[in-house]
């Protein structure tokens, strides 16, 4: 404001401006410096709603809605942000209306206020035409025909002001008078559900942040009982009585509902920090959301032995996985292929959980209890050329060389003909032809034949593969 009384305004030439104050102090812009500075002061505000989004002006949006009554109503809201954000910074200009776009022009152009319900187009009449957030262009020539204000655009017809304008003029024109609500995006997911703890006097200690989110984990559990479901990530945040906020996320290999796994998995997500958890003057606000949830269903242990176990392994791989970081924890899914090398997949151990819970089938082939193996042990990731001596066309090899060791095969089985995928590996790809062989001294291998003898090349290739136990 004290600028626009000076005559200073966006896209003023700086020889101009210091011949208007002569004493004008000029720095270039930090806009990645301004951008944090407004993610600092978006992420303070998310202790009022979740709906927090940033504007590309310099500003925070917020939408209050169904939140004003835990504060004291709007009045009691608007004063209690006002006040934490004054220790932070010294300019704080606030307004409440019924859309984001007049609630953003009064805040920016007019005075600090809250407007009552259907009451934006009496509030807006007096704000300048930019508060419409149009071009500097568009501006000026509105100024030219004598259009100054919000209130003399009001008794102007729509469908001139289009033609002259642009198609979207008039549809900012209705946001602002509160005609027309499009709501904001958040800048941040919104919670399945969600449970938070103030205190009149702020918690450092880490023992009792912990007892807490304990006692946070327990209200949620009850709201995913009742939609018989569990949670696999959970964020607590952790807001600074000077504004600073801290945001912990935690995740889970399959869904669960018991807080005393939480809590394990929250002390070694502190632990693991590289920069301890700094309370400084203490925590006056403690929330725990719930940001991904599946079906859960009760399982009881004593019939079924392999429910425990499993239940430990995934205790122990959510604790690696808190520790290490989700890309430290893999693990292999099956993949529809015929080519062995492709029949598997690497991918995060909490990937897999979701990838499964989806409905897709973590089934290997099955074989019977005394049946040999129909895929060795040890895949080799690139197959090795071998020299082979074999009968044409398609008998097994009768011996080969393999890394200067020659192999005597006594017992072959086979040929298993894989055909190529063509729509990967393009229309010249080599059929194969596998064998399980075993040599003089009782070691097995799985060695193939690439091509066709005469109908795909006249000398066809053996490689090893992989080798059995």
């Amino acid at each position: 404001m004290r600028a626009r009384q000076l005559g200073l305004a966006p896209g003023l030439m700086l020889a101009d401006a210091r011949a208007l104050v002569p004493d004008l102090a000029a720095v270039d812009i930090d806009r990645e410096a301004d951008r944090t500075w407004l993610t600092r002061i978006a992420d303070f505000c998310d202790r009022y709603t979740p709906l927090v989004s940033l504007d590309e002006e310099g500003g925070v949006t917020l939408d209050i809605t169904g939140c004003a009554h835990l504060f004291g109503g709007e009045e009691g809201l608007r004063a209690d942000l006002t006040r934490r954000l004054s220790r932070i910074t010294s300019l704080v200009r606030s307004a409440i209306a019924g859309t984001p776009h007049a609630a953003r022009a009064l805040a920016r152009y007019g005075e600090s206020t809250i407007v009552e319900p259907g009451m934006e187009r009496d509030a807006v009449r007096a704000l300048p035409v930019a508060a419409l957030d149009i071009d500097a262009a568009t501006i000026a020539a509105l100024e030219q025909v004598g259009l100054r204000s919000i209130g003399a655009l009001v008794e102007r017809p729509r469908i001139p002001l289009a033609e002259r304008f642009g198609r979207d003029f008039p549809r900012r024109l209705a946001r602002l008078l509160g005609e027309e609500d499009i709501g904001i995006t958040p800048r941040r997911p919104l919670p399945l559900c969600s449970a938070e703890r103030q205190f009149a006097e702020p918690i450092a200690r880490i023992e009792d942040i912990l007892d807490v989110l304990a006692s946070l984990f327990k209200q949620n559990a009850r709201t995913l009982e009742e939609r018989g479901e569990g949670g696999r990530r959970f964020e607590a945040g952790f807001f600074r009585a000077d504004g600073g906020v801290t945001h912990l996320i935690i995740e889970t290999g399959r869904p669960t509902r018991d807080p005393d796994i939480l809590i394990r998995l929250f002390r070694e997500r502190l632990d693991a920090l590289n920069d301890p958890l700094d309370p400084g003057f203490g925590y006056d606000l403690v929330r725990l959301s719930v940001l991904l949830t599946q079906p859960l269903v009760a399982v009881q242990n004593s019939l079924d032995g392999h429910t425990m176990e499993d239940g430990e392994v995934a205790a122990l791989v959510d604790r690696l996985t808190t520790r290490l970081g989700a890309d430290a924890v893999l693990r292999f899914l099956p993949q529809e292929t015929y080519i062995p090398e492709r029949a598997m997949r690497l991918v995060t151990a909490a990937a897999a959980e979701a990838v499964l819970a989806d409905g897709a089938t973590d089934l290997w082939p099955e074989r019977a209890m005394n049946d040999a193996p129909l895929r060795p042990l040890y895949l080799f990731a690139h197959p090795e050329l071998i020299e082979t001596l074999a009968e044409v066309p398609d008998g097994p090899p009768l011996k080969f060389r393999w890394r200067r060791v020659l192999h005597d095969i006594t017992r072959a089985e086979g040929p298993e003909r894989i055909a190529p995928e063509w729509w990967r590996d393009g229309a010249g790809a080599a059929t194969r032809d596998y064998f399980r062989v075993e040599d003089a001294d009782g070691h097995r291998f799985w060695l193939y034949r690439e091509g066709l003898y005469e109908s795909e090349t006249g000398t066809p290739r053996w490689f090893m593969h992989g080798l059995f136990a």
